[in-house]
């Protein structure tokens, strides 16, 4: 099967299915040709994002997450604004421009601690961008933030279809709102991330097209998806994963449907596959992000079981992946990383 930029957006919904469940010399062409795009755009760069895991509080329940708030099993924990400048500390020595705060949906970080943390990161590493991906909050909320200093955004969507939204979230959670959350985001000016699980349990082919078409509304400057991974503390113990070939397969789609984007080759593929990294590199993703979060908290942010990385101090993490990255054949770049405009 032939696969380009231009003939993957041409695709209508049955056709694209077709290519979601391609076969092995299919999936080779696809992933070619998105090798092929992103180094036209980026070329072989890399972008490291130093992640700060800084709680673990949620107000959620979703059923597939092991910080979900009914988790009682779950070793709570939060940094100090002092011990997330601190890790910014660390990284910034460590070359890092990109500093992302992700948390739980934690309301013990008010808008006002929030604004105070972003402004302090702000003042003292003046020529860093500042990601957050702390969930669903008010415009008002997130143009604070916004006006505090932070950059850019994550929120993945998780699933675009409301039938199967429904069977993982409680009824208090709205898929409406979500998406409402990442239009306001993008209105007020962040660079926006999106994006979904792969293998998530009732998930249909179908629903990955709904993902797809999503997003191609949406326009995010940034794309993660990752397979899904079960935790046995939630209400879906015993279910299978996500399945690596098939991220790898979604990443190169997403990365000929969005060639401008920042596509991660996200922790849980290399949790899943010895090479799960190094493999989504190659099918076209362009992000990795090493843990800043101090070591005695790694563990204990546990949305999924048997993270890898967790015991790895911030240097030896970033030398890890650096080797990693150009044994795939790539270039780690620790500059912030913009995203290269959404020209066609």
């Amino acid at each position: 099967m032939e696969v380009s930029v231009d003939i993957i957006r041409e695709l209508n919904d049955t056709k694209l299915q077709e290519l979601i469940e391609c076969d092995e010399d299919t999936y080779n062409v696809l992933r070619t040709e998105a090798d092929k795009v992103r180094r036209e755009r980026y070329g072989t760069e890399v972008f490291l994002r130093g992640l700060i895991e800084f709680t673990n509080y949620c107000r959620n329940d979703c059923y597939y997450c092991g910080i979900r708030c009914s988790n009682k099993n779950a070793n709570r924990y939060r940094l100090s604004k002092e011990e997330i400048l601190d890790s910014c500390r660390s990284g910034y020595k460590l070359g890092y421009r990109t500093f992302v705060l992700q948390g739980g949906e934690d309301l013990y970080y008010t808008d006002d601690k929030i604004c105070d943390i972003v402004s302090s990161i702000r003042e003292e590493f003046e020529d860093c961008a500042i990601t957050l991906s702390i969930g669903e909050r008010s415009y008002d909320s997130y143009k604070a933030y916004y006006e505090a200093g932070a950059n850019r955004f994550l929120l993945r969507h998780e699933t675009a279809d409301e039938k199967h939204y429904r069977r993982l979230h409680p009824d208090s959670m709205s898929l409406d709102n979500r998406k409402k959350c990442l239009f306001n985001l993008k209105e007020i000016g962040y660079q926006v991330g999106s994006g979904f699980m792969v293998g998530s349990p009732f998930q249909t082919t179908g629903n990955i097209v709904s993902d797809l078409r999503f997003l191609q509304e949406l326009e995010p400057d940034m794309i993660g998806i990752g397979p899904y991974i079960m935790h046995s503390d939630t209400p879906f113990k015993g279910y299978d994963n996500g399945k690596v070939s098939m991220t790898l397969r979604l990443i190169s789609i997403l990365r000929l449907l969005f060639p401008y984007a920042l596509i991660p080759s996200t922790t849980a593929l290399g949790t899943l596959s010895p090479t799960g990294r190094e493999d989504g590199l190659k099918a076209g993703a362009n992000v990795v992000m090493p843990n800043l979060t101090p070591v005695k908290y790694r563990e204990k942010y546990e949305i999924y079981e048997n993270k890898i990385c967790t015991g790895e101090e911030a240097a030896e993490c970033r030398d890890c992946l650096e080797r990693r990255i150009e044994r795939a054949g790539y270039k780690a770049v620790t500059s912030r990383g913009d995203v290269k405009s959404l020209i066609k």
